[in-house]
């Protein structure tokens, strides 16, 4: 996410550099990713180990909480909610990865990949938004973006130390995950990436897609 948020900072003071359809390229790459980690790792993974009726539960509650945050903060109007808003997925997600690395999954390896791959075009949108839509300056609003970063680390230990047999917890946590993501994807991701005309950013989905299924089958081989 720091890593998005400073490309971001880069193309906002240099903005001849990237043309809009290299924007939106970049969106849609981040949409792809996010929908990998989706359908290869987090709703594979975590309804395996749930009933049918207990996964169901724990990705209906998903859908249901980021509805309701994102009707929350756009009634608020935070600058802040983009950031409110990749927090509530990341958590989840790198307590997993925590827990997967703890009993030796390598699921942990593709989750890492594709958190990488979906955190940085999400940080690159969500400073540009943040940048045009907020009086913040760019120092505070880079250290924010840091700050997130910190959170991934520690919810990865908590994982690992704490969570690492509580296999049913940590599969519920994906599946809330999973259906937060989707809605992310489709309320925010695919609308913002959509252009007047072309299918650059669609190539972009399909490319992060892409990127998150190659890394599935290596690690799935080896």
């Amino acid at each position: 996410m720091p890593t998005g948020a400073i490309l971001a900072r880069f193309d906002l003071v240099h903005p001849k550099i990237l043309t809009r359809n290299s924007r939106l390229f970049i969106v849609a790459f981040g949409g792809g990713a996010l929908i990998s980690a989706v359908a290869l790792v987090l709703v594979p993974e975590g309804a395996s180990k749930l009933s049918p009726t207990l996964a169901a539960v724990c990705f209906s509650a998903g859908g249901a909480f980021f509805y309701t945050l994102d009707r929350y903060l756009s009634q608020l109007k935070s600058s802040m909610g983009q950031l409110v808003a990749m927090l509530s997925d990341f958590i989840p997600e790198a307590i997993a990865l925590g827990a997967a690395f703890a009993v030796g999954e390598s699921t942990g390896l593709i989750l890492a990949l594709l958190m990488v791959l979906q955190n940085l075009p999400e940080g690159f949108n969500a400073y540009e938004e943040l940048a045009e839509s907020s009086s913040i300056r760019s120092s505070k609003l880079l250290a924010s973006f840091f700050c997130l970063a910190v959170a991934g680390p520690v919810c990865a230990l908590m994982g690992f130390f704490v969570l690492a047999q509580a296999h049913e917890f940590v599969a519920g946590l994906m599946l809330f995950a999973g259906a937060g993501i989707l809605y992310l994807v489709f309320q925010d991701v695919a609308p913002e990436s959509k252009p007047d005309s072309g299918g650059l950013p669609a190539l972009g989905a399909i490319a992060g897609f892409l990127l998150g299924l190659i890394g599935n089958m290596l690690i799935s081989v080896a």
